[in-house]
């Protein structure tokens, strides 16, 4: 019990003179000294004091009093012991209370206005004080005034002023009670008074910029006014069900818009609940955490559940069973009953207030008395709230909230000394918590290099919770566990030193697939040489990179001329990267043999085998399995290479890391679920590609559509050809894979097939209406133009026009200097007159070919002339006509497409991509494997005929490449393949074409006949002036002069060219005899009754069956007409499909 003021001894006399200096001064300057002298004489005496001497006590009592000066006075004594004692540090629990007896002070006016000032300083002075954990009992000071029914409408106005400010100093405690907070103002918005319904709606306004997802944002102000207003409802439920959805919904956003939902399940129109429903499920498809969303589930479930069983219409009954599978697949994997962490943060408080009292009577002998627990329920408050966060930061506990209000009683080296007991007794319990029994018992042998409990966060998102980071010296570590828990995270975190309490002595190097630098200039040797983290001389380096397979001439040159494999080559050596806009590959290249250089103790590899042929696969295994002081951890969905180098296998389970020993094949002999590492299959995702559009002429599987013959390639500046005298053909059933070595030339074999490059000599072929869909290597290039759009906009955007967008903008369509200079010759017509062409505007059929119809410069569309494919061939505006081929290739597989946003949605959908997230999410917030998901859907669209993958399995994970080889299995397109996964070529590809040493060496079973498509016009792209080669290979097969001898494929090479003359040779239809009268009447007549037929039919998508040009059909099957040979033998080419 404090001590009357006048019972006290001389030693405490100081406290009450200041105390009647500080109530009869009558200048402000004397008041705010006594006022100071008070703080000090607490400051000198201890908080005690504060008690003892009844200070807090009179200066209540003076609060009010009818003495003006003795109310101001109070309100200057509280602002100095604010400042000054607590600022200190430890005081706040004795001076929150006071909030409410200044606040009372705001109503003073007229001359008691100097109270009111006095009052405002002091309430601005004592919210500065409590650190952010502490804030929630400040704000609940402050709702004892807000809600009160005798406050004042000044100090209510006040409070609420005063609460907007915790938006920003306490912005996380803010948004954990959102929900609790924003309603509690719905009675002080609906107050007679405006002042207060105007601060209320303004101070929710201010509280709700706590939340962090942009997508709410904009209606912050319809959902505060919700609150005050239920009319309201229908109004922001449909704002809100009409915006995009693509951020993470947290449990802020959830916790505000959850009220709203359950009172707008409630309302009876059918439009509110229709929106009400679609809105809840667009919702928690976006909330990652299964107890959040299980925590306000409880909220939405029943309305939804009355919907279904009581709404008039289906429809809004469909979609409200859509809105519970949502809520309820959100939920799946939920605690249950689902945990409410304030709830269990509460009983924390109290077992530790309990636990404070016992620590503290060991430790002083005695029980604290009332003044001291008032400090000790502040620490165990604190604490709480720190272990619910799992917050274990030494400094946090020592030096902010749990040492600084024990040491105004016990000292602060026992203060100390308590804290870090506290620390380690609730992180243990913490970790008892979600303690996850470990798999196997450790037995190893070997030194340890790391072993240390931690957890990981990204974002908002909790990886693992209190688990052991446990390392042996020379082991290798396959990390597994599913997408998205967290394995590349964890890496860059151990590469970033991020983990608490990490050896800092512990050298390490992250290798990952991709990269970004500015350094793809430099060379292979310099890079090495320029890294300060490297003490090697030249020498050295040298004959590390020779043994990593890096010939002298290869060290020498620039990395952006390295192919991809290479760079993931010189990658393997080397340790981060952390610079920007190189090349994607060429982290992967120099990054081990940096590490090698830099001696690392652990080695932590991204996707290694990445971009690596089977060679450099192999070679990587040696070299890992060779290393016995350095430690490995390993992500990679290559089952064969996990197998091959892991001595042990770290799985991903409730987050937590669960050790087994061995490598992945005895992992999943004792966990058969793991057998989704070695299986192709579209359990989890499935892929479904549109069917392959119609080839006018081409009505076998087999014939040749795409051709090359004998084409050479030579990159700038190289001595010897890239690729050399190189054959090959596909058909509709073609199943290629394309392997050989790295920088053997498979890329630019695909490259010269596609047209993206064009031969220095020979000739590609292909069918005019042929669509390939062409993913590259390196198939972000595809839509780094585009990362503000979502996925459903990108394809949108590149189709819109009918056509693809991109096929236009390629380099290859760029007209080269001497193109350029043939545009400018005039083509003479019969009359004599010169034109210039300008560019091709239409085709069209005639009997043995094209024409095209040409406009020239200068002259408008009336003048344009139809002149014949060979001739504008012959005159050298291939490239012109090839252009225009695809253009109108493109128009018939997209143009006839819908381009709603439903269809593209359910287009990329069947590609595996989550339909919300190719519908809201921008495509810069993507995965790497979301985003060639995304390549494919694109290319896809158009129905193409062809679908060629480069490296296809370097971002996908083994689901998605599962459900891609699935997909590409029941596709009934061709399909080319470069990939150095055997078991995805092998899955897949009875073809192979093997490129090495600039030839072409075909193995398996070709699936291209000789004759290829007999009545169709190529389209040629090749050396200009240079004709169709009489040596070609429609199986894929090399001449014999690129076939390696001794390969076994010289007599399958010399069986193939026996049938080159007739590769594409176009037969000419027989010429068709004049009809008579009565035949052309016959024939009207037929195609009446079609018509009258086709009208009359009763079953829906009836198709109309087809007119024909005379009578040749019989039994449904067209004649075929022999072809026509000329005089000189030979045999006239005319387009498939003329008669």
């Amino acid at each position: 019990m404090p001590i009357a003021l006048d019972n006290m001894t001389s030693t405490d006399g100081s406290a009450s003179a200041f105390l009647q200096e500080i109530y009869s001064a009558t200048k402000p300057q004397a008041r705010t000294a006594a006022a100071a002298h008070l703080a000090e004489f607490v400051q000198k005496n201890g908080l005690r004091s504060l008690a003892l001497y009844g200070i807090l006590d009179d200066l209540s009592r003076a609060t009010k009093s009818k003495d003006v000066g003795e109310r101001e006075g109070a309100m200057v004594a509280y602002e100095e012991l604010f400042r000054k004692v607590g600022l200190a540090g430890g005081a706040d629990p004795y001076f929150i209370p006071l909030l409410v007896d200044i606040l009372d002070r705001y109503q003073e006016s007229g001359k008691a206005d100097v109270v009111r000032v006095a009052a405002e300083k002091a309430a601005k002075q004592l919210i500065r004080l409590p650190p952010p954990e502490l804030a929630p009992k400040l704000i609940e000071q402050l709702f004892l005034v807000i809600e009160s029914n005798t406050a004042k409408w000044r100090s209510k106005v006040g409070a609420l002023d005063l609460l907007s400010t915790f938006a920003v100093s306490a912005k996380d405690q803010v948004a954990e009670r959102l929900g609790d907070y924003v309603p509690r103002l719905s009675g002080a918005m609906r107050d007679t008074k405006p002042e207060i319904s105007a601060g209320a709606f303004k101070a929710g306004i201010n509280l709700c910029h706590v939340l962090t997802n942009p997508d709410i944002q904009p209606f912050v102000p319809t959902l505060v006014k919700c609150m005050a207003d239920p009319g309201t409802v229908p109004d922001a439920i449909k704002r809100l069900s009409s915006t995009v959805w693509v951020r993470e919904v947290d449990g802020p956003t959830l916790a505000v818009v959850a009220p709203l939902l359950t009172r707008a399940l409630a309302e009876r129109g059918n439009i509110v609940q229709r929106q009400t429903v679609i809105l809840i499920t667009n919702l928690f498809k976006l909330v990652r955490s299964n107890d959040l969303a299980a925590l306000h589930s409880p909220n939405v479930l029943p309305g939804i559940d009355r919907i279904i069983e009581s709404a008039a219409f289906p429809e809004i009954r469909a979609f409200a069973v859509e809105a519970k599978k949502a809520v309820e697949a959100s939920i799946e994997g939920a605690a249950s009953p689902a945990i409410d962490h304030m709830t269990e943060s509460a009983e924390d408080e109290k077992a530790a207030f309990q636990e404070l009292l016992i620590l503290l009577e060991q430790e002083t002998g005695e029980k604290p008395d009332a003044f001291f627990q008032v400090a000790l329920q502040t620490v165990a408050f604190t604490l709480s709230q720190l272990v619910r966060k799992r917050s274990f930061d030494e400094s946090e506990w020592n030096g902010v909230y749990i040492a600084p209000y024990l040491a105004n009683f016990v000292g602060k080296e026992k203060a100390d000394a308590l804290s870090v007991e506290l620390r380690k007794r609730w992180m243990a319990i913490e970790k008892a918590r979600f303690k996850t029994e470990t798999a196997e018992e450790d037995d190893e042998e070997g030194e340890i290099v790391c072993d240390l409990p931690f957890s990981l966060a990204y974002g908002g998102l909790l990886l693992l919770n209190h688990t052991t980071l446990k390392l042996r010296r020379g082991h290798r570590y396959g990390m597994c566990g599913s997408n998205g828990c967290g394995k590349s995270t964890l890496l860059k975190a151990i590469n970033r030193k991020q983990i608490d309490n990490f050896p800092m002595d512990l050298k390490a190097a992250y290798v990952e697939h991709d990269i970004e630098g500015d350094e793809s200039g430099i060379t292979v040797v310099d890079l090495m040489k320029e890294e300060p983290r490297i003490d090697a001389d030249e020498e050295e380096i040298r004959a590390t990179l020779l043994e990593l397979g890096f010939e002298p001439e290869r060290q020498d040159v620039p990395i952006l001329s390295l192919s991809g494999g290479w760079k993931m080559r010189s990658a393997q050596n080397h340790a981060q990267i952390s610079s920007q806009h190189t090349h994607p590959d060429f982290f992967s290249s120099v990054a081990l043999c940096r590490a090698m250089l830099m001696k690392v103790d652990l080695l932590l590899l991204d996707e290694p085998t990445n971009h690596l042929d089977v060679k450099s696969v192999a070679w990587l295994q040696d070299y890992l399995n060779a290393q016995t002081h350095i430690t490995s951890m390993i992500v990679s969905h290559d089952s064969g290479f996990l197998d091959a180098v892991c001595t042990n296998i770290v799985h991903y389970q409730r987050k937590q890391l669960v050790y087994y020993q061995g490598n992945l094949a005895k992992f999943v002999e004792k966990n058969p679920a793991g057998k989704s590492y070695y299986t192709l299959s579209a359990s989890v995702i499935k892929f479904t590609f549109p069917p392959p559009g119609s080839l006018m002429g081409v009505r076998s599987q087999t014939r040749a559509i795409l051709k090359m013959t004998n084409c050479t390639f030579t990159y700038p500046g190289a001595k010897v050809p890239q690729l050399n005298n190189v054959s090959c053909a596909i058909s509709l059933s073609s199943r290629v894979g394309i392997v050989g070595p790295n920088g053997a030339g498979k890329s630019t074999l695909i490259k010269l097939l596609t047209g993206e490059t064009l031969p220095d000599s020979g000739r590609v072929e292909k069918h005019p209406n042929l669509r390939v869909a062409y993913v590259a290597q390196h198939a972000f290039h595809h839509i780094e133009e585009h990362l503000e759009k979502t996925a459903s906009q990108y394809i949108q955007w590149r189709y819109q026009d009918g056509y693809d967008k991109e096929q236009a903008t390629k380099a290859t369509r760029a007209l080269t200097p001497e193109e350029k200079k043939q545009m400018e010759v005039p083509i003479v017509g019969r009359t004599g007159e010169a034109r210039k062409l300008e560019r091709i505007v239409g085709r069209q059929k005639e009997k043995k070919s094209y024409k095209y119809e040409v406009k020239f410069v200068g002259f408008d569309h009336r003048q344009n002339a139809h002149l014949p494919r060979e001739q504008l061939i012959e005159l050298g505006f291939t490239k012109l006509i090839a252009e225009y081929d695809d253009l109108e290739a493109s128009r018939e597989g997209s143009g006839s497409r819908e381009m709603s946003g439903k269809l593209v949605r359910k287009h990329l959908e069947d590609v595996g991509l989550d339909g919300d997230i190719a519908e809201y999410n921008e495509l810069k917030g993507l995965s790497g494997g979301q985003k060639v998901k995304v390549v494919i859907a694109a290319a896809m669209w158009s129905k193409p005929q062809c679908l060629i993958l480069d490296e296809p399995t370097n971002f996908l994970d083994r689901d998605a490449l599962g459900g891609l080889a699935v997909g590409i299995k029941e596709w009934t397109g061709a399909f080319l393949c470069i990939s150095h996964n055997q078991e995805f070529v092998s899955a897949l590809c009875p073809e192979i074409w093997n490129v090495e040493g600039g030839c072409l060496t075909h193995k398996g079973k070709a699936a291209v006949v000789d004759t290829a498509f007999e009545s169709q016009p190529g389209s040629a792209v090749g050396t200009p002036g240079a004709g169709t080669p009489n040596g070609s290979t429609p199986g894929g097969v090399t001449p014999s002069e690129g076939t390696p001898a001794g390969s076994g494929d010289e007599k399958l090479a010399a069986e193939t060219l026996d049938g080159v003359d007739n590769a594409l040779a176009f037969k000419a239809a027989k010429g068709k005899k004049k009809m008579s009268r009565k035949q052309m009447k016959d024939r009207e007549e037929r195609r009446r009754l079609r018509t009258v037929a086709w009208l009359s039919n009763s079953l829906e998508g009836a198709v109309r069956e087809p007119d024909t040009d005379s009578d040749e059909e019989k039994d449904g099957k067209t004649l075929r007409i022999p072809s026509k040979k000329t005089k000189s033998g030979t045999t006239t080419p005319v387009i498939a499909g003329m008669k």
